[in-house]
């Protein structure tokens, strides 16, 4: 079981700032900019490569609560990054899918 499946079954608290039948979205407990959130299905896919055909309105859900959710922050005009990494490689650590939302500041690229 996942980190973020814990707090989804709601044995880790989080400070979360969504929440509907398909997802949740909550701050990232080690930011990696001034805004670090972190949006996660409650369906247990485990990496962007599992994502089925099936999942297509999952998925779609997931960027309108990020773009939403980044609205509420006050990221929308500034701007923001939406990040979701696939594998070790790719920098995933939690093997549950989720999407990154970084603003508050000037990101760079390429990223580090």
């Amino acid at each position: 079981m996942t980190i973020f499946q814990k707090i989804l079954d709601g044995e880790i608290p989080a400070d979360i700032v969504h929440e509907d039948a398909q997802c949740i979205a909550f701050r990232d407990v080690r930011p990696q900019a001034p805004v670090h959130l972190l949006v996660i299905p409650r369906k247990p896919i485990s990496g962007l490569s599992e994502v089925a055909r099936d999942d297509s309105a999952l998925m779609g859900h997931l960027m309108v609560v990020a773009t939403e959710v980044a609205r509420a922050q006050g990221l929308d005009e500034s701007g923001y990054r939406l990040i979701v990494n696939q594998g070790s490689d790719g920098g995933q650590s939690v093997f549950h899918l989720h999407l990154h939302i970084l603003g508050g500041r000037a990101l760079g690229w390429p990223p580090g």
